[in-house]
């Protein structure tokens, strides 16, 4: 099946069909209209500069290469999780934890799924390593920010509860646990609705890119629902790792709650 080549002029349409939404919410004073337009134009360029690096790095097709795009992507990502967290750790803690914690459960996963269950050769090829690693640092991304969020929000609001618990005799794993699960269940919840409503509700990106490039449906789905456990187990781990570390440093070695390692909150 032939793929329909998309020209310029045509993604342009589209273009404006969104310059023309953002007129609308400006018109109507909804306060979205430049950031929709910025956002615009940072796909735009962003989605052109990453394709003429892939179409190189496809070309090339040299570890030490596909090591530095991941690289570069994995710090980018804890960048942006950083960015997302409200009332975030001081210091270099709060980028520090993020980019950990996505680098031992997406990178993880990615070499087990390219090794065992893919096996390219040789196994590092840009074509599979780049976007399944793109896949599981977006959704595991997420899953870490939300989970921080709600790790440093809940414990300053909770804190009089938390010292409570403290002084009761507890261990700071017990007086925080309600918390680091609500933590958990925050970071996971997209990832677990995203796996049950595919198929149903919503055709998942992966499979309708394969779908409208000319691969079978039947090929398609097996690829969908292997990269939708990755990011299961890529997210699960993310978010576990990170609440672990992020929550233990609110204490302090004498299990002393100390919301003065956090940032105020952003504005």
């Amino acid at each position: 099946m032939d793929v329909i080549a998309l020209a310029w002029w045509q993604l342009a349409i589209a273009a404006l069909l969104v310059v023309a939404l953002a007129g609308c919410t400006a018109l109507m004073r909804l306060g979205v209209g430049r950031s929709l337009l910025i956002a615009g134009t940072r796909t735009v360029v962003q989605l052109a500069l990453i394709g003429l690096v892939l179409e190189a790095l496809f070309a090339a097709e040299r570890l030490l290469w596909v090591a530095l795009m991941a690289l570069a992507m994995l710090l980018v990502a804890g960048r942006e999780a950083m960015a997302r967290q409200q009332r975030r750790l001081r210091g270099g803690w709060a980028f520090g934890i993020g980019t950990l914690a996505m680098f031992l459960s997406s990178f993880t996963v990615t070499v087990l799924t390219l090794t065992v269950i893919i096996g390219p050769e040789p196994w590092y090829r840009p074509q599979y390593a780049i976007p399944l690693l793109g896949m599981l640092l977006g959704n595991t991304m997420t899953g870490v920010a939300l989970a921080l969020d709600r790790l440093t929000e809940s414990a300053w609001r909770q804190r009089a509860v938390i010292e409570n618990r403290l002084m009761l005799g507890q261990p700071w794993q017990v007086a925080i646990g309600d918390i680091r699960r609500e933590a958990m269940r925050s970071g996971l919840m997209p990832t677990i609705n995203g796996m049950a409503a595919a198929g149903l509700v919503s055709l998942p990106g992966m499979m309708t890119g394969q779908i409208l490039a000319g691969t079978a449906p039947g090929l398609a789905v097996k690829y969908q629902i292997l990269i939708m456990f990755a990011i299961a187990l890529g997210t699960g781990f993310g978010a576990l790792a990170a609440v672990s570390i992020g929550s233990r440093r609110l204490f302090d070695k004498r299990e002393r709650l100390r919301l003065d390692r956090l940032a105020a909150p952003r504005s």
